[in-house]
């Protein structure tokens, strides 16, 4: 297998009720250990990456890398750019190669949200892309989008006509989730992810996966979030790891970067592995 789109990862795992880890990477060692983990456990992934990291790195930078370490993949990947409300950076991402975005244009009026995100789904078919879409931002910041500030729910219907004239391919709901570490144990509307798929058969983004239990984890999924977002749990895994090493290093005082490298990189592919077989996609390549 190889690069596929978003929409056939999602629409294999909606399918089947698992889970696709979607988890963002923010430098070359993240993404080639990311797709390491998801070749060991035979799982397809999705990779994503933030308007931060795309503005950091360089989209022309990250597409180099992603087309050089996908190279002969055997395990069905995606390219991903999460959570976008600026619509330049989709288009230079799209133009680019990302076979996916996601159009966050939650704090605007729903209507204007829709008018918007119907352009940009355009956009992405002539680009052969696909978009996932949202109406209500998910609580908390990350990578400097977002707001702590929980939004107030949009009624079914709302959110059901929204899905309908924009022709999203997946749709992220607010159900209670939040992005970052929960600072209290998050009070999740199940029901709502199953009366969207009763009413809109379509795979559902989970976002705020990380510090969810596996009990949580399996209900939604089995209700339709065939796309579970992983970002924060991601960050601390990879900066708890570099410190342990670092920590080390310090009391032996050797100073060695490639086996830094290699100890974080290994800790990120077993996150990996961990995360397929908790979510239900590994040994679910194709």
């Amino acid at each position: 297998m190889a690069v596929v789109s978003l929409k056939e990862i999602v629409d294999h795992a909606f399918k089947e009720r698992y889970g696709v880890p979607a988890i963002n990477v923010f430098n070359d060692l993240t993404l080639e250990s990311v797709l390491a983990g998801a070749v060991e456990a035979n799982s397809p992934v999705i990779v994503q990456t933030s308007v931060k990291t795309v503005r950091t790195i360089g989209a022309d930078v990250l597409f180099h890398m992603w087309e050089a370490m996908t190279a002969g993949i055997e395990v069905p990947v995606a390219l991903h750019l999460d959570h976008c409300p600026d619509r330049a950076v989709i288009t230079e991402c799209l133009r680019r190669g990302w076979n996916s975005v996601l159009f966050d244009a939650s704090e605007l009026p729903v209507e204007e949200n829709l008018r918007q995100t119907i352009e940009v789904v355009a956009e992405a078919r002539s680009f052969g892309a696909h978009v996932e879409g949202e109406i209500e931002s998910i609580t908390g910041v990350e990578d400097g989008v977002g707001s702590d500030a929980e939004s107030a729910r949009q009624p079914l219907q709302v959110a059901l006509d929204f899905i309908r004239r924009t022709g999203v391919d997946v749709f992220a709901p607010a159900i209670g989730n939040a992005h970052g570490k929960y600072k209290t144990e998050p009070v999740l509307d199940y029901q709502r992810v199953s009366d969207i798929v009763a009413a809109v058969p379509l795979p559902i983004a989970l976002h705020g996966g990380s510090g969810l239990t596996d009990a949580q984890f399996s209900d939604l999924i089995a209700r339709g979030c065939a796309k579970v977002n992983i970002s924060t749990a991601l960050k601390v895994d990879y900066m708890r790891s570099s410190l342990e090493f670092l920590k080390s290093a310090e009391q032996a005082d050797k100073w060695d970067p490639p086996s830094l490298f290699k100890k974080v990189g290994a800790d990120v592919k077993d996150m990996t592995i961990g995360l397929a077989k908790q979510f239900g996609s590994a040994g679910r390549a194709w």
